[in-house]
């Protein structure tokens, strides 16, 4: 039984902002540098519609060719000295920006290590990779893009604004006429694009998760000959994502065309107003000529502006979902119990667990483990086998009743969990084992090998231990990177350990070897084992069955086969169907 899968929480707006705000003020300095070259950028830029305005007027005056020679080198000056601004601004404001953003997805990667891992676990690792990778990228792309044209593109309005009143306030108030417009527009697009920016975020991330899931459980879903159904889930994961986003395009679409007739409306304007001026000789045709152009230069900068409204809000949403992850609250810490192998007895005393609120998949449990025994717990899929290996490790908390070691809480003790899904860490062998014990030796990293029977194909590598494996190193089989996950646990030494289902994933051949190194890496521990393969439960010193979340049998082997009653079901069926030795 798994949980139905709970996003991972979004901040609100306030709660964003504070936390940009935050990672933002210790390089106020280097922002504030930027500000100053956009400033400079936009300043210089003022003087081209002036001088070409000017240009005209000499024109029309009939003035002497030579006198356009210095407007010309000014307007040459301008543009190199804009040029020169319009490089460095945007590099500066990226280097005062990446920082925060460097920071920010530290603090997600490490609250996601730090908060309940049922909460991770409920939420689906796709829903984590789409904030770390998909909303990180979102946001760093608008810090490289839109922070610098925000910056810009303000400036270059104010400016130019105050440089088109300088010319006439009479052509400045026709441009004006503009400005309904674009308000009227905001107001429409923000309060609709919002809701669709979020919600596509979101489904963004339960697409991811659902393409995870079917893509690590690849196996699984053609043993079962699952294909079908779960080709249609991550379809209609698709297509809601797909909606979803043509949603967003066809309001960016109806957002741009208004703005558009909002430059038509300003540029008419003062098209108008400055042919009624000139013919009563209020104004030349060189200041018109310079008050259109000053106009005009502000088309990009107001789209950009309101453009980047629609960046924003996709950031936003990405930035939301980041710091909801960041400010999530982490497991309060619990002090550290140092409990003797001979005291760590693990014991279920009534416990009622629930992935989802009024179905439960415990039911008043009751098992007791005593330390250094071994235990297997076998029993049909969604039986709550898994369940009760991650109470054990203190993954989950029970709704009802306790789960003690040693008479403390599993989170007070050293506990392993060892899974199936076992993950080879980019690096060398070596590096990996310690990552269980980090103070280890080679003779210690040597001898767990040797426990677990693993010594011989680390020798038989490239560089032996030291031999890179994970992403881009030598490749490990199933059966090599499970050895790798039980003998980081002999490395761990923990009072209790959980395998569950350590061995599924293997070969008939792969899981007889790995059986024989779980039963030598538990040995002398309390160990709880999800048995998958029934040969491993026939070794173990007790067998519990769980049936729809009851304890119905216990026994040893011998005896719970002797009883008639659900194990030797189990046992019968799995008989029939295995492989001769």
């Amino acid at each position: 039984m798994t949980a139905t899968h709970v996003l991972l929480p979004s901040a609100d707006r306030r709660t964003t902002v504070a936390g940009l705000r935050r990672r933002l003020r210790p390089l106020r300095a280097l922002l504030l540098w930027a500000v100053g070259l956009f400033f400079g950028r936009s300043l210089a830029g003022l003087a081209g519609p002036a001088v070409l305005g000017h240009i005209v007027d000499l024109v029309v005056d009939g003035a002497d060719p030579s006198a356009v020679t210095g407007p010309v080198l000014l307007l040459v000056a301008a543009a190199l000295v804009e040029g020169l601004f319009a490089f460095a601004a945007p590099a500066v404001a990226a280097h005062g920006c990446e920082p925060a953003l460097a920071d920010l997805r530290e603090d997600v990667v490490d609250r996601a290590l730090r908060v309940p891992l049922g909460d991770i676990e409920r939420a689906g690792t796709g829903d984590l990779v789409a904030r770390v990778d998909g909303d990180v990228s979102k946001v760093s792309d608008a810090i490289k893009g839109a922070f610098p044209a925000v910056a810009e593109s303000a400036l270059t309005v104010g400016l130019t604004v105050i440089g088109l009143a300088f010319l006439d306030w009479r052509l400045a108030l026709a441009g004006l006429c503009a400005v309904p417009i674009q308000w009227n527009t905001v107001r429409w697009y923000l309060p609709r694009s919002n809701p669709v920016y979020a919600a596509e975020r979101a489904a963004a991330g339960e697409r991811s998760g659902q393409l995870l899931e079917t893509i690590a459980g690849a196996d699984t879903v053609r043993a079962f000959d699952l294909a079908d159904s779960h080709s249609a889930k991550v379809a209609g994961r698709s297509r809601t994502a797909v909606e979803l986003m043509v949603s967003a395009t066809r309001l960016r679409t109806r957002f741009f065309g208004r703005l558009n007739l909002a430059e038509f409306v300003g540029l008419g304007a003062i098209l108008l107003t400055g042919f009624w001026l000139v013919r009563n000789g209020d104004a030349s045709v060189g200041a018109v000529t310079a008050a259109a152009l000053y106009f005009q230069r502000l088309f990009d900068p107001i789209n950009g502006l309101l453009y980047l409204l629609d960046e924003a809000q996709a950031a936003i949403a990405a930035l939301a979902r980041l710091v909801g992850v960041a400010d999530m609250p982490g497991e309060a810490p619990v002090a550290a119990v140092d409990i003797p192998a001979a005291a760590a007895t693990v014991a279920f005393d009534g416990v009622d667990f629930a992935y989802q609120p009024d179905h439960l998949v415990l039911h008043g449990l009751g098992l007791r483990v005593e330390a250094g025994q071994r235990v297997a717990v076998v029993g049909a899929s969604g039986a709550g086998k898994t369940t009760v290996a991650k109470l054990v490790a203190g993954v989950h908390d029970p709704v009802s009743g306790s789960v003690t070691i040693g008479g403390v809480a599993p989170g007070a003790v050293a506990v392993a969990l060892v899974t199936q899904e076992v993950h080879v860490f980019a690096g060398t062998l070596a590096d990996d084992l310690r990552l269980a014990a980090p103070t280890a030796t080679d003779a210690d990293l040597g001898q767990a090998l040797t426990t677990v029977g693993a010594l011989g194909w680390v020798r038989a590598l490239p560089a032996g231990i030291e031999t890179l494996v994970g992403d881009g190193g030598h490749p490990l089989t199933t059966t090599q990177a499970q050895h790798l996950a039980l003998a980081r646990l002999v490395l761990a030494d923990p009072v209790v350990a959980v395998l569950d289902e350590a061995t599924a994933e293997a070969g008939s051949a792969g899981a007889r070897i790995l059986e024989a190194a779980a039963a030598a890496a538990v040995a002398g521990r309390t160990s709880l084992v999800v048995a998958h393969r029934l040969t491993q439960a026939a070794t173990a010193d007790r067998i519990v069955v769980l049936d729809a979340g009851r304890l119905v049998e216990e026994g040893t082997h011998d005896e719970l086969v002797a009883a008639g009653g659900r194990y030797a079901e189990l046992w019968t069926a799995w008989s029939d169907r295995r492989p001769p030795s």
